[in-house]
């Protein structure tokens, strides 16, 4: 099982998948359940709901080490994750899909890494290129083919949430260079990076940022623009996950870091 999805806020089952199974597996970081399913015509690929079917994990409380082990543990090469996210840049607006290539990371006490025990040595991963290249590509290719608003590139700020941000972090994440924001691709891209996974994100954009728009935030809008571009979203993902080659030859992504002090 070398795919498998991850399924932000506003994807809590995987609809794109037929023949589905349940799995539930033990990892050293807790235990995991996820699906397994076919996309029509092609192979099996594994399914994960980040906050759980009924979101009932906020953020800060996401078990991401417990998740990526349990996908690496499957064999699992390649991870297309989804986001939902506000909007920094009047330019993106809500409906937009942003194929995010950097990160500015600002959550707080998260394990952010599987180098952390004694005895197990030191690890410095790099993530010069956190987002693979190859999946965006595809994903920015058959996003276009299908018509769908698509920017590739663009900086994530991910805060440590359950709140949503200030106006006065949002204009602080304007001038840093941030694009979009949202609460849960750190520490996930770096833990799928110290795996050697191929991983990438669609982050959709559900709202302008507080502060850009004139209104309060709320959880409810963010599902209401998910529900309705939902069906975009399943497209994109059925049509990507049908063109990615067996070979992983055009990144570094499967490329893991050196351990120090075993």
């Amino acid at each position: 099982m070398r795919l498998a999805l991850i399924g932000g806020t506003g994807v809590y089952d995987p609809a794109v998948l037929e023949g589905l199974r349940e799995l539930a597996l033990e990892t050293p970081y807790g235990l995991v359940h996820l699906v397994a399913g076919r996309f029509p015509g092609g192979e099996e690929v594994a399914f994960l709901a980040r906050h759980g079917r009924h979101h009932s994990v906020p953020p800060h409380r996401v078990n991401y080490r417990a998740n990526l082990w349990a996908l690496h543990e499957l064999g699992v090469e390649r991870v297309i994750a989804t986001a939902a996210v506000g909007s920094l840049r009047e330019e993106l607006s809500p409906g937009t899909f942003v194929l995010v290539d950097q990160f500015l990371d600002f959550t707080r006490g998260r394990p952010s890494t599987f180098y952390d025990r004694e005895g197990e040595g030191v690890a410095h991963v790099d993530v010069s290129e956190p987002y693979c290249p190859e999946l965006r590509a595809i994903l920015e290719e058959e996003a276009r083919r299908l018509a769908i608003p698509v920017r590739d590139g663009g900086v994530y700020v991910c805060s440590e949430g359950p709140r949503y941000e200030t106006p006065a972090e949002i204009r602080a994440f304007r001038l840093l260079g941030g694009d979009v924001v949202g609460m849960t691709s750190v520490p996930e891209v770096v833990l799928a990076r110290e795996l050697g996974l191929c991983y990438a994100t669609v982050a959709m954009v559900t709202n302008l940022a507080a502060g850009i728009s004139d209104r309060p935030l709320t959880h409810r809008e963010v599902n209401e623009v998910m529900e309705r571009n939902g069906e975009r979203l399943r497209a994109l993902l059925r049509a990507t996950l049908g063109r990615i080659p067996a070979a992983r030859a055009r990144c570094r992504c499967s490329v893991t870091p050196e351990v120090y002090g075993r």
